[in-house]
């Protein structure tokens, strides 16, 4: 076999052999996706803050500058 079709044989099994890794990754992440999206929800739920309760307004600016 002359050494330009081997390296053109060996180059395209390169190129088959990297695609075939590319899709089983791909297909591995399209399958752990619903996996992936419950347990962001769930550590988003257990470190979201705490909303405050809400407070009364104790007076605007004006208010704070007015002599009694």
């Amino acid at each position: 076999m002359p050494v330009i079709v081997e390296a053109i044989v060996v180059s395209m099994s390169m190129l088959v052999i990297f695609g075939a890794a590319f899709l089983a990754l791909f297909l591995l992440a399209l399958t752990m996706l619903p996996i992936e999206k419950s347990l962001s929800e769930m550590v988003w739920s257990m470190t979201a803050p705490k909303k405050p309760a809400q407070t009364a307004a104790k007076g605007s600016f004006r208010d704070f500058n007015r002599k009694n």
